[in-house]
């Protein structure tokens, strides 16, 4: 017997495409590609190569399902819980942040500066850590993070990369009385009073600790920068990711702490969005 259908690859896509531009999402026929991908098994380029193939019943009654979250603005990473960062595929849930292209600066400096041992703040999904431990086989990398189910979440993804043994998870910030050549932070930097403002994948989604730091958006990078200047090595060197419009602002605090030459990385938009101190001038 022939499998039930629920209707055709176009048909399927286009009325995504019509829901998800109705409910303000910014790439409506990209993430009902991703979406239907994820529920047929199949590609985006076979999906593209053949509009009119018949969708069968059990996957689109999970694109159904996806396209509903969607439209409630979940954000796709979770919907289909992963996202690529590097050369990782890692698993993402509202455990923790989603990791941002823009991030993968911190991992591009690590590799520019090659250090023995690497400290990753605020780690999230295990992104940033997990990225140096498979780009810097031979680097000791600590990962921490203030929340215990983002730390699950990291260990569950360093299993998942066989990276167990090359990163170890702490509960907190910068651990005392230890010292790196590297610290590396993608910390919260988002003023309180902002929070409304973003879209809702990050208002309503993403965990506020993650996202939001105080009255100035600086509160958690001001106190990270101010710990990490006590636990570098003597040519060690910090790189914080800032938000839009911070640079400026967090390199005079890296200056005020004695750091002795400072220089901000743009990104792909040319927004300067790591600020990058080294002990030594």
């Amino acid at each position: 017997m022939p499998a039930a259908v629920a209707g055709r690859v176009r048909e399927a896509l286009e009325a995504a495409s019509d829901a998800f531009e109705a409910a303000g999402v910014d790439t409506p026929r990209l993430d009902a590609e991703v979406l239907l991908a994820e529920a047929t098994g199949l590609d985006r380029a076979r999906l593209a190569a053949e509009p009119e193939a018949s969708v069968e019943a059990g996957a689109g009654r999970r694109f159904g399902a996806m396209v509903r979250r969607r439209v409630r603005r979940e954000p796709v990473a979770y919907i289909v819980g992963r996202k690529g960062f590097r050369h990782l595929d890692l698993a993402v849930d509202s455990r923790a942040l989603i990791p941002r292209p823009e991030t993968e600066l911190l991992v591009e400096i690590a590799l520019e500066l090659a250090p023995e041992s690497v400290l990753d703040v605020g780690t999230g999904s295990g992104a940033v850590a997990l990225a140096v431990a498979d780009e810097l086989p031979d680097a000791e990398i600590i990962a921490t993070d203030t929340s215990e189910d983002a730390l699950d979440l990291a260990r569950e993804n360093a299993d998942r990369f066989g990276l167990t043994n090359r990163v170890a998870f702490e509960r907190g910030t910068v651990p005392p009385g230890r010292r790196f050549d590297l610290i590396v932070a993608n910390l919260p930097y988002v003023r309180e009073d902002e929070l409304a403002t973003l879209q809702p994948e990050i208002s309503r989604y993403e965990p506020r600790q993650a996202v939001v730091a105080g009255a100035d958006g600086l509160e958690t990078i001001a106190a990270v920068a101010a710990a990490s200047s006590a636990a570098l090595t003597e040519t060690g060197a910090v790189a914080l990711e800032v938000g839009a419009g911070q640079a400026g602002a967090a390199a005079e605090l890296l200056l005020d702490l004695g750091f002795g030459q400072v220089e901000g990385r743009q990104d792909l938009a040319g927004i300067p969005r790591v600020v990058l101190g080294r002990m030594a001038a």
